[in-house]
């Protein structure tokens, strides 16, 4: 059976600068036209939504949290316009605005035709995980965040997906990969974890990547660190960043990012091609000169320490499983 081609997108932050931006110049202005046309040649399309999406609440612990996302209900066209199918909430932005704001975010998804996996009213739903259909198959897509606490969904309280994947990974996450992996063909795991701003994947990291696995992932697609890290076996470890206003840290260059597309199938992944992208304030588009030698460096070595050999080939830097 023909593979199904993913789309995966980093942390897609549509508030504050990009959210002026948007209201100036409209969708097709936060993003280069070659950026969506990579991303259509997928079958489908997920990235981690980095914001709510509303305009409502009031700031979630506005006296220790230092950053607040949101977007304007506008940014849902930003999503339409580039063809994403689902988008994880499972992240530390997803209740920046509280309750009110993530509900209607995912309202404003709702009415998209979006799909959403990793927040809901309750932890059920939060947990439930969603399916995507291509080709004939079914594919699974589950969202989970290991950080902030005080985000997860309880039996009546709405939130995110949340895991402790710190000290472990938790039985309802494993259930779920293997409930997940028992109905579908494919199953896509989510995970927002790990520090901000880390050059490779830390221990707990690793360690949550490979129970994962052996649950029944058959991709795991990770960010949290606004940074790209390598990818190994069936883990992409972090996908960067993909749209943003933030400050550029000149040693780790969170403002040099990739897109991926993945082929996959029942048994894994079988290609992926990474397309290099620059991050400018608010607006995203394909890297070139210096900045492409600098992410085919930093890829190649990332990949290299985890055993995974990178091609380059026709402007994209691959890797071949199969």
């Amino acid at each position: 059976m023909r593979p199904v081609r993913l789309a995966l997108a980093g942390d897609t932050m549509l508030g504050r600068g990009v959210a002026e931006r948007l209201h100036e110049v409209g969708p097709p202005g936060l993003f280069a036209p070659e950026v969506r046309t990579i991303m259509a040649e997928a079958d489908l399309v997920v990235l981690n939504l980095e914001c709510c999406v509303s305009q409502r609440g009031a700031r979630w612990d506005p006296g220790r949290k230092p950053f607040h996302f949101r977007a304007p209900p506008r940014a849902v066209e930003t999503l339409t316009w580039l063809g994403v199918d689902c988008v994880t909430l499972a992240n530390n932005h997803a209740l920046d605005y509280g309750v009110k704001a993530l509900t209607d975010t995912i309202t404003h998804l709702e009415q998209a035709g979006i799909q959403w996996v990793g927040a809901g009213p309750d932890a059920e739903a939060a947990r439930a995980g969603t399916v995507l259909h291509a080709h004939g198959q079914r594919v699974g897509v589950l969202g989970v965040a290991d950080h902030p606490s005080d985000f997860a969904a309880g039996v009546d309280r709405p939130g995110t997906a949340y895991a402790d994947l710190w000290t472990g990974v938790t039985d309802w996450l494993t259930d779920r990969v293997r409930s997940l992996a028992a109905a579908n063909d494919i199953v896509l795991v989510t995970p927002h974890w790990g520090p901000n701003m880390t050059s490779s994947p830390i221990r707990h990291v690793r360690r949550a990547a490979r129970t994962l696995v052996d649950a029944g992932a058959t991709l795991i697609a990770g960010h949290s660190a606004h940074v790209v890290h390598g990818v190994a076996n069936r883990v992409l470890y972090d996908l960067g960043d993909f749209i943003d206003d933030y400050v550029v840290d000149p040693v780790l260059r969170n403002d040099l990012s990739l897109l991926f597309l993945v082929d996959v199938d029942a048994d894994g992944p079988v290609r992926l091609e990474a397309c290099p992208l620059t991050l400018e304030p608010a607006y995203t588009r394909l890297a070139r000169g210096l900045d492409v030698r600098w992410l085919r460096s930093r890829f190649t070595s990332a990949c290299r320490e985890l055993g995974t050999p990178v091609n380059w080939h026709d402007g994209r830097l691959v890797v071949e499983w199969r």
